[in-house]
């Protein structure tokens, strides 16, 4: 299986890894069948996604399609962030070979989960999303 330059490197330099405290949204999703679970947390101010990070356990596409997807939405409204979708991300990488275009799906879906948790917080006053309060994994 062959990828390309920029899949390798966002999985050899992933941007935007890590933890992030108080996020205004998170999503978490995974993949029972290959394993994949993606968590991308979003710092929110004025409707404009100001700060992304993520954390993957998962194979190198999975890490390169979270790293290039936090790319894509860093400075974006939420509006403009819900348009991201997994082919965007693929065609931002150069492509992904057909049995791991699944992991760009989970990029998108983890995307848009962190987005509606902002909302859904947001509408019932809630407080932003620590480990202690975090939901479980969506397996899809």
């Amino acid at each position: 299986m062959e990828y390309t330059e920029q899949v390798m490197d966002h999985f050899m330099n992933p941007r935007n890894m890590g933890e992030m405290e108080d996020p205004s949204g998170v999503g978490t999703v995974g993949n029972a069948k290959c394993g994949d679970i993606m968590r991308i947390y979003i710092k929110v101010e004025d409707e404009v996604i100001t700060d992304v990070k993520f954390k993957t356990f998962g194979c190198g596409a999975a890490i390169a399609t979270s790293s290039k997807a936090t790319e894509l939405v860093k400075g974006k409204t939420l509006d403009e962030a819900l348009t991201i979708t997994n082919k965007m991300v693929m065609d931002a990488l150069g492509g992904l070979p057909p049995v791991k275009v699944h992991c760009s799906v989970l990029a998108e879906e983890a995307l848009h989960a962190a987005i509606q948790d902002y909302k859904d917080r947001l509408a019932n006053g809630q407080p932003p999303r620590t480990e202690e309060n975090d939901e479980e994994v969506k397996y899809v």
